[in-house]
Parts: structure tokens; sequence; C-alpha cells
């Protein structure tokens, strides 16, 4: 299975990219930074529900109005590892900010890195699993994030949108994601530039603000709690399933989403500095939020739907009862999934086993595992480009939101 090779791991995790919830500072206070210095405690309307980006919003919300997104799309088509230089065609207040964000915070370790890379090629099977059945569905039921998904112009076409935001896992994923040849700081850097594009864009949107409890999207709150739907959700789940998970692995793999979290904009003082962290902020500012909303059951009938497009070798009953399993019944009855308890059963039986014989503790091999190896496979290949090319779709800015 470690021969879903690059494109792997987050296709429906980040399909729905944006992200949207908030909660009370006091959620924030007891994190610690990436970087060495410890912060003071926020203040009442200080803290990363009220931060957004200094830096990338005003340049956006300027080429947006002066209608340069179109040739910045253009240019930076090419623009691909993070070595390459920038591209020409830019105006030159975008590319000075380019040169500006585009490089490694100074507390990157490459070693962690290299390992956390090594580590998601060996685990590729479970990361992408719980990444798309299991972050990307629950991303749904997370309202503001589901809102804002819905009403931005990617809502509109969710296996387009999947097809570009594919992109962020697949370089995420790779063995030199970090390093000059690799391309995963410079998709990070375009991913940040449209979380811009869409605080700017989205305001606009009447259908999004009779809607939404928020007057702008994306704060650095909103990207942890994503962090947590992804990042977190999975180490938890890992530890669950009890695959073998060494400290180094762990620590590795928890570094490579510090720089991701870093690069996308967030503060690295509200950066968890460890799982254990990790774990008490998600219980504070993730789990007390999920909850059904119209555009999350829309949005999540939307994507499971694009399954049918290809042959699985499962029937919707079965996936339907997947999500149910890594996530829970009260989300996939929020969700309206309908039950097929055949199919709940299968799942609940063959999946443990299948873990056992894939890692060695099990001689027997289970009767399901064909029909679970081939589904991850056909799962994965529905988000290689539209199952297509098996190129990753070039990360556009948007220039609107959804019509309808």
């Amino acid at each position: 299975m470690e021969n879903l090779s690059r494109r792997k791991a987050l296709s429906l995790g980040v399909a729905l990219g944006l992200v949207g919830v908030t909660d009370p500072v006091r959620a924030w206070a007891s994190t610690a930074p990436a970087a060495p210095a410890a912060p003071a405690a926020p203040a009442a309307g200080t803290g990363p529900e009220w931060i957004w980006d200094e830096l990338a919003d005003p340049l956006m919300a300027s080429m947006l109005d002066r209608g340069h997104v179109p040739a910045i799309n253009t240019a930076w088509a090419s623009w691909v590892n993070n070595d390459d230089p920038l591209p020409s065609g830019l105006p030159a207040e975008f590319a000075a900010y380019l040169g500006r964000v585009n490089v490694l915070p100074d507390w990157a370790d490459p070693v962690k890195l290299a390992r956390a890379a090594d580590f998601n090629r060996r685990r590729d099977t479970y990361l992408f699993m719980l990444y798309g059945l299991g972050s990307g569905i629950m991303s749904t039921v997370i309202p503001r994030e589901a809102k804002s998904v819905y009403w931005s112009a990617g809502g509109a076409d969710m296996q387009d949108r999947a097809a570009k935001t594919f992109t962020f896992g697949y370089d995420l994923a790779e063995l030199n994601a970090f390093e000059p040849s690799g391309q995963f700081v410079v998709t990070a850097n375009k991913t940040r530039v449209v979380h811009a594009a869409v605080r700017h864009l989205l305001p606009q949107s009447p259908h999004w603000r009779a809607v939404a409890d928020e007057t702008v999207p994306i704060s650095a709150a909103d990207i942890l709690v994503t962090f947590h739907s992804l990042g977190t959700y999975v180490y938890r789940k890992l530890r669950d399933w009890k695959i073998p998970f060494p400290a180094a692995d762990q620590e590795a793999f928890l570094h490579s989403w510090q720089v991701a979290v870093h690069l996308l904009g967030v503060p690295h003082e509200y950066i968890p500095r460890t799982w254990a962290e990790a774990e008490r902020q998600s219980a504070q500012v993730l789990t007390p939020i999920l909850t059904p909303s119209t555009e999350g059951i829309a949005l999540a009938e939307e994507l499971l739907g694009l399954t049918a497009q290809i042959d699985l070798g499962v029937t919707r009953g079965f996936l339907n009862e997947f999500v149910r399993y890594v996530l829970s019944d009260e989300v996939g009855d929020w969700l309206g999934l309908r039950r097929d308890y055949a199919a709940a059963a299968l799942v609940r039986t063959a999946w443990p086993a299948f873990i056992l014989f894939r890692e060695g503790l099990s001689p027997i091999m289970p009767a399901g595992f064909y029909m679970l190896d081939q589904f991850v496979r056909a799962l994965a290949m529905l988000f290689l480009n539209k199952g297509a090319s098996g190129k990753a779709t070039p990360i556009t800015i948007p220039t609107g939101n959804r019509a309808a």
C-alpha cells in the first residue's frame, strides 16, 4: 500500500481546506510555542481567534480590487519547487511578499522533517483513511468551516476543489517536502494567499453573511482547529488502533504539522509544543463545537457521492459505515448516513483484522483484506486530479464566491 506514493493522505481531509471555528480565549492560554519563548496568556480580544493575517490580508485585498489575480495565477503556475526563483510577471509588492515568507522558520528541524516524511510513507494506508474518511468528513460538522467552504467559489464544484487542494497533502507527504527540491513550502504559501483572498471575498457574499456568526473567516484559531481535526485526530486514532508509533515518529509527525501551520501564518506562540498540549487544546476548541449544519450536510453528501463515480469495490452502505466507524454513530446520524448493519459488522471486524495482518501481528489474512486494500487504492485514485492524469491541479486564487 505504500506505493500509493506521493498523492495520498490528505485529499478529502484538505478538500475542505478552509477553516471556521472560534472559542473563548481561555482555550489558548496554556498553549506553548513551537519556538522557545513562552507567551503570556492572551487578554480577551487578543487571542488567535482575533488574529487573521496582517501580511497577506491587505495585500490580497489590494490584488483583488485592482484586478491583478488572473495575472498572478498565470505567472505563478510555473513556480513549484521550494528553490524555484520567483516567477516574472508578478506585481512588485506581491513578489516582495512571497520573497519574505517563502522560507522555513529558523526552528524547523530538518532531521525531524525527514523522519516525518518517511513516517508518512510507511503509514500511508492508515493516514489516507483517517484523513479522508475521518478528518474530511469531520470538517463538515464544524459549522463555520462548512459554511465558509460551501459559500466560497470552490464550494460549487467539490470535485474540482478536492483536486486543487489535494496539492497540499501531495506535497506535505513527499520525502523531500521541506527540502529545496521539494514543493511544500511553495504550496503552503500559495494556500496562505488563497486564505487571504477568501477573507476578502467571503464577507461580500450575502449568502455567507446570512448564515455566518462571524464577520471575517479563517482566523489563526480556525487554522489551529483544522490542525486538530487533521493531525491531532490522526495521532489519537493511530494510538487507539494500537498501531506501532514510536516516540520519535510521534515527535516528527507533530513537528511537520508545526511547520505547516506556521507556514499558513499562525503565530508560533499558539502552536502546541507537544501532543499533550495539542490534545488539551483540541478538547477545548474542537470537540465542543462539532454539530451539523445545512451546508455541512450538503458538503458531506457531495464528498461521499464522489466515490460513486468510480468502482470502489464496496457499497455506499460500506462507505457510510466506515465513516461511522472512524468518527461516531452520532456524526453519522447528524449527516443522515443511512445504516447498513451488515456492512457495519464487516467494517468493525475486518478493519482491526486488516491492521493486525498488515502489522505482522496475525499470520491469518482476513477475508476482507483484498477488498479493503482495493478500497483504499480506488478511493485514493479518485482524487488524483479527478482520477485521471495523476498530476496535482494547480492552486489558484479565487476572484469571487459561490453564486447560489
